[in-house]
């Protein structure tokens, strides 16, 4: 690698966040009351208000809003937010809005543009915000892994961007993992595949402090994934620790310490299938968690289940990164047949009550599983869930039933059943449930309903909804009390924040921490980081054995080393006998350039150290890991020779990363151009895409298509011109992104045969009206074909 490095003549802002406020809000001094989680203060979907609508009429709502989605609302002193969209094609953003609960009036919204995802028909604002108890501040994450905290007033207070930073995969089922709060913690939760041990794909549960949005803790509690699941964790204590149940990519059932993020127990509960792992919330009953999927079960041909697996007695993790592994055989305690793909389940008492995937309202015994009834609603549900308050349930169906005008003793309003959702009231009983009310929406029902302060709220694929009476119900109950947490015990480790730091050459960053007990409870929340011992440390299954170019200065910050180079790793934080660490990389300012010659091709394709699988589809190959500051670039590409020089090739073996992103800097950089050399190996027929990223734009070359590419999502943003591409012959291609004051920008992208002169004029340019004005630079490569694509001297420099 010869690499010629200039430093910025302007540093970036320091380290994670790397958006955030410049000033701290202040907590609001009165006191937060509503529904702040979809799933309610109980995690149950059950709610204790009396004097809620027993009839509801789509013709007559108390109020709607332009506001579409797949959401389910939360709402605190008068003030609702949900998840949606605005806008159309290139122009359609996503993000949170805050209505008046009353009126419906849009208070403030903070949309966001889609980039570099791979979302289909419209699956957008899948999850839900979330809001603090103490401050009333708000927690979203939209679909492109913006992760961020705004105040009641819709102020931005810190984001994050979880596929740049932290290297959150794309899904074009878009299963968005919706914030959970937990006293000083919002955790959130998606398969990265990122750098370092997080190299390869996982389902990853991450937690920041919901005041700075620093990094407090990250978990890998579960195996390869096989898809991405929206499973909303369940809170609770176990053993003296502070837990978090929920289901991982991987189909199984995970438990993880929720103060430190260590992996306490896994379990597989279903075979991972073409519907997608387990997507319904788990609930705890009795000393059992109870799990809803509907993929193949696990130790029979038979798809879909509802299933109790009791909480081990007795758990003993091998090392506080992998947790303790059970057969699901010496859990399982009861199981039915009544399965569903997201669609999560209401506990009553010990009533479950479950909408499954062909539309049956199902009643469960919790105690045994006992199915006690069913009642069919429609012909197919979602992921919409049911709400239990008042002695009845609300359904919100996917689609309504083609009898929806003539059955159930009460009038249809809305519209027509094709393509619209229906709305249930019901009251259920022993052996059967009364429908009360059902009426038709305007558009399909993804979304949850929920209900508060006298009000029924449900959003559907076109419009929001509330039905009820204006004003204060006295039927309104007051918020439960918190369950006590345990008193400390003695100091056992230490607690670094942030976990994760990412810093230029020069940067400094201080950390606050902590001293925990055994369990994983603050003891003394302010040890003195000058009184520490502070080392450069490399964990001894590390692959890439590498440290941090920075050292501590007299006042306990970690100072980046000037020089422009590239680093990665960890520090060991030491106080007599307590320890705890930290992770960061240091990535040089612009302009950089980068080949990879120095690189020592010292490993074998044929025997990769593990987790990595023997590539058994090419020869024996020597290869050498990409830069180790580098997002997502491990597993997905490798540098090896190519024609006597060294470049960076996509690898073609594993067929579930055909498709690579890498991001090698920033995401807060603008104002750039990118550019390198790209070759794809093949046929006239058969060739892969290559392409660069810039400020969240992919410029990329269709070479079998013979064209060149700009876009960002494939549906909303996407335009082309025709360009002869070769197989086997290097091309330069470079790319810029000038956005106006007006917020408006042109993508611009060139490409010619390497050694020509270069051409005056763009080859592409892309109007955008709403342009992405931020966003790392990196890399990109399709090989869906098996043809190798290759990438060399890369350059990144300021826009002139």
């Amino acid at each position: 690698m010869k690499l010629r490095l200039a430093l910025s003549l302007t540093l970036l802002a320091a380290a994670l966040p790397l958006h955030a406020a410049k000033k701290t809000e202040k907590p609001k001094t009165e006191g937060v009351e509503g529904w702040l989680d979809w799933r309610g203060p109980f995690q149950t979907g059950v709610s204790l208000e009396k004097g809620l609508p027993d009839k509801v009429d789509a013709k007559s709502p108390l109020w709607t809003a332009d506001f579409p989605g797949q959401s389910a609302p939360v709402i605190a002193n008068g003030k609702l937010y949900i998840m949606g969209y605005l806008g159309e094609g290139p122009d359609l953003q996503e993000g949170v809005a805050c209505f008046d609960a009353e009126t419906g009036k849009m208070l403030w919204k903070q949309l966001f543009n889609d980039f570099l995802s791979d979302v289909v028909y419209l699956r957008y604002a899948n999850s839900s915000p979330s809001i603090d108890p103490e401050t009333g501040n708000v927690f979203i994450q939209n679909s492109s892994g913006i992760f961020a905290a705004f105040t009641p007033d819709g102020k931005l207070l810190w984001k994050h961007s979880m596929m740049e930073e932290f290297g959150r995969l794309t899904f074009p089922n878009n299963r968005t993992a919706s914030p959970l709060i937990d006293k000083d913690l919002v955790i959130t939760r998606g398969i990265t595949a990122a750098w370092g041990a997080y190299g390869p794909p996982g389902d990853r549960f991450y937690a920041f402090d919901k005041k700075t949005g620093e990094l407090v803790w990250s978990s890998s509690p579960g195996d390869t994934p096989q898809d991405n699941t929206f499973t909303h964790p369940w809170l609770s204590f176990l053993d003296g620790k502070r837990v978090l149940y929920s289901a991982c990519g991987d189909s199984s059932l995970i438990c993880i310490n929720a103060r430190t993020g260590e992996p306490l127990y896994r379990t597989p509960v279903a075979k991972a299938g073409a519907k997608g792992g387990i997507n319904a919330s788990v609930v705890e009953y009795k000393g059992k968690i109870i799990v809803v999927h509907m993929s193949e079960n696990i130790d029979t041909s038979d798809v879909g289940r509802m299933a109790a697996f009791k909480i081990p007695s007795e758990i003993k993790p091998p090392s506080p990164q992998a947790p303790q592994v059970f057969d699901n055989k010496d859990l399982e305690q009861w199981r039915n047949p009544n399965g569903s793909l997201a669609s999560s389940p209401v506990l009553v008492g010990n009533r479950l009550y479950e909408v499954d995937e062909a539309g049956d309202l199902c009643a469960v015994n919790a105690d045994d599983g006992k199915v006690l009834w069913k009642k069919k609603l429609g012909i197919e549900e979602r992921q919409s869930t049911p709400f239990y308050a008042d002695g009845k349930l609300y359904i919100a169906m996917y689609i309504a039933a083609a009898a929806a005008k003539t059955e159930g003793g009460a009038e249809a309003g809305g519209g027509d059943t094709v393509g619209n959702g229906e709305l249930f009231v019901l009251k259920p009983g022993d052996s059967d449930a009364e429908i009360l009310s059902r009426t038709i929406l305007t558009g399909k029902c993804y979304g949850s309903p929920v209900a508060y302060n006298g009000k029924l709220y449900i959003q559907t694929e076109k419009k929001l909804y509330c039905f009820g009476k204006k004003g204060k119900n006295p039927g309104l109950a007051p918020a439960p009390k918190e369950e006590p947490w345990p008193t400390p015990g003695e100091k056992k480790k230490l607690q670094v924040v942030p976990y994760e730091i990412f810093l230029n050459p020069g940067q400094s960053q201080a950390f606050r921490v902590r001293a925990l007990d055994a369990n994983g409870f603050t003891v003394d929340e302010n040890v003195d980081p000058k009184s520490l011992k502070w080392e450069k440390f490399i964990p001894p299954t590390a692959l890439v054995k590498s440290t941090i170019n920075g050292t501590f200065d007299s006042d306990g910050k970690l100072v980046a080393d000037a020089n422009n180079v590239p680093s990665a790793g960890q520090f060991q934080a030491s106080l007599g006998d307590l320890k705890g660490y930290f992770k960061g990389r240091i990535l040089p300012g612009l302009p950089l350039t980068q080949d990879f010659e120095s690189y020592e091709l010292n490993q074998d394709t044929s025997k990769p150290p593990p987790p990595a699988i023997p590539n058994q589809l090419e020869p024996p190959t020597p290869f050498a890991y990409p830069p180790l500051p580098w997002n997502a670039a491990r597993f997905k590409f490798e540098i090896r020779d190519k024609d006597g020089n060294k470049a960076l090739v996509k690898t073609i073996d594993n067929k579930r990363l055909q498709r690579g992103m890498v991001f090698i800097n920033r995401p807060d950089l603008r104002n750039y151009t990118i550019e390198a050399d790209v070759l794809t190996e093949g046929n006239k027929r058969k060739m892969s895409e290559i392409g660069l990223i810039n400020q969240r734009y992919l410029i990329v070359l269709q070479s079998n298509a013979q064209a060149l590419e700009v876009t960002s999502n494939q549906e909303l943003f996407k335009q082309t011109v025709p360009f002869k591409i070769s197989p086997n012959e290097w091309y330069h291609l470079k790319t810029r992104v000038d956005v106006a004051a007006d917020g408006s920008g042109v993508i611009r992208g060139k490409a010619w045969k390497k050694g020509d002169p270069e051409p005056d004029a763009w080859t592409i340019e892309v109007p955008h009206k709403h342009a992405n004005e931020e966003g790392s630079p990196g890399l990109f490569a399709f090989t869906p074909q098996e043809q190798r694509a290759w990438i060399d001297n890369i350059v990144v420099t300021p826009n002139k």
